[in-house]
């Protein structure tokens, strides 16, 4: 996840930082417009960024929440094992299989993340 963040930050978010910054710079250098104007150009100029960050912050929650029932799931499942009267060290290890199982298949979702990620910050931008 962490490698996948920095590939958008570098290719789709700091390209989306630099038309911001210079069209903002561009809305400053009209001598004519009121403050009020260039504020206003300068909040247009930052739309597309603001957008861009809400998106990713909004998928990568979405990716944790799931990730987070998965292992509450397990949890449910180890809770419920011990209550049958189940060994310590077997529910133990069924919670370590379960986790894994739900660390391995998230993982399997995080190429598919990515594209739709990408394509909808390049829609944006």
């Amino acid at each position: 996840v962490d490698s996948m963040v920095k590939s958008l930050e570098r290719e789709n978010i700091r390209k989306m930082q630099g038309l911001m910054f210079r069209c903002s710079a561009s809305c400053c250098e009209d001598s004519q417009a009121s403050m009020q104007q260039v504020h206003q150009c300068i909040e247009r100029c930052h739309a597309p960024l603001a957008q861009a960050q809400a998106l990713v912050t909004s998928e990568l929650e979405k990716f944790q929440d799931r990730l987070a029932r998965c292992t509450m799931h397990c949890n449910d499942k180890a809770k419920d094992s011990i209550d049958a009267g189940s060994k310590e060290l077997q529910v133990k290890r069924q919670l370590e299989s379960c986790v894994t199982k739900c660390v391995d298949d998230h993982m399997h979702l995080i190429p598919t993340m990515t594209k739709k990620m990408k394509e909808s910050l390049l829609s944006i931008g």
